[in-house]
């Protein structure tokens, strides 16, 4: 057991809320225990032992996101991050478009100099055949809302979905999930979010047109997905491929 940790369920999902709801995501939720931490609770007492075990990885390799404080069985309790998101600053004014895009273009970089642990395995529960593995970390839900802006720069939460892959994978999920804003016409910042991945695109070092594909199947089967916003996502594939030809034949 690491050091810190507390015995599996020793924080069960039975105890109460340690604070208020901080956010809820598709399958856990965040709560405030204090001023430095937070609880992260999977609703469904999945096993958060992946997680912890890629969060712990990444801040060996400094990668900016929260330190594990303890952890046991569906329960992770972390660091406090405080700041606006990414998304937070651009719906405000603060943060530009090609700036925005140039941090979470910045982040992928980072996040993929760091190698894949050895001994990590994808869990069971995950029935994602795109996620085979791959030579360095991936987090696969890098967009603007999860990114906060910090005093000591942009951390990158909400771990749920990282797993080890390739960069190619994670750069096209990214591009993917910013084009389903961007081809939902009725939506209020679709042109910004066109913006904002075009501008991705072209900061990124890595092109994800091999893994379009795949990411466009894992997103079409992401849990908490309504019809609609199912819809959206081989549409935004498309966006993405079509930006992606242009910007090849500058």
């Amino acid at each position: 057991m690491h050091p810190g940790d507390v015995a599996p369920h020793a924080l069960a999902p039975s105890d109460d809320a340690p604070g208020h709801l901080l956010t809820s995501g598709t399958s856990a939720d965040v709560y405030a225990i204090d001023d430095e931490r937070v609880l992260r609770r999977y609703r469904e007492g999945r096993d958060a032992a992946p997680e912890v075990d890629l969060l712990r990885h990444v801040r060996s390799h400094d990668f900016p996101a929260p330190d594990v404080l303890r952890a046991g069985g569906p329960d992770i309790v972390m660091t406090r991050m405080h700041g606006p998101t990414l998304l937070q600053a651009l719906a405000a004014g603060e943060f530009s478009l090609p700036d925005a895009a140039h941090v979470l273009a910045d982040l992928h970089a980072m996040l993929h100099a760091v190698p894949a642990p050895p001994s990590w395995q994808v869990p069971r529960d995950r029935d994602w055949p795109q996620l085979g593995g791959g030579p360095v970390v991936v987090h696969l839900d890098l967009h603007p809302g999860n990114v906060v802006l910090t005093e000591q720069g942009p951390m990158l939460v909400d771990w749920a979905n990282a797993a080890t892959g390739t960069p190619e994978l994670d750069v096209a999920v990214t591009a993917v999930l910013i084009a389903e804003v961007a081809v939902d016409a009725g939506g209020d910042y679709s042109q910004a979010a066109r913006a904002v991945v075009a501008a991705f695109l072209h900061a990124s070092d890595v092109s994800p047109l091999t893994a379009l594909d795949d990411a466009v199947a894992l997103r079409s089967g992401a849990p908490g997905l309504l019809p609609g916003e199912r819809e959206l996502v081989p549409q935004a594939g498309a966006l993405v491929r079509t930006m992606l030809a242009l910007t090849e034949r500058r």
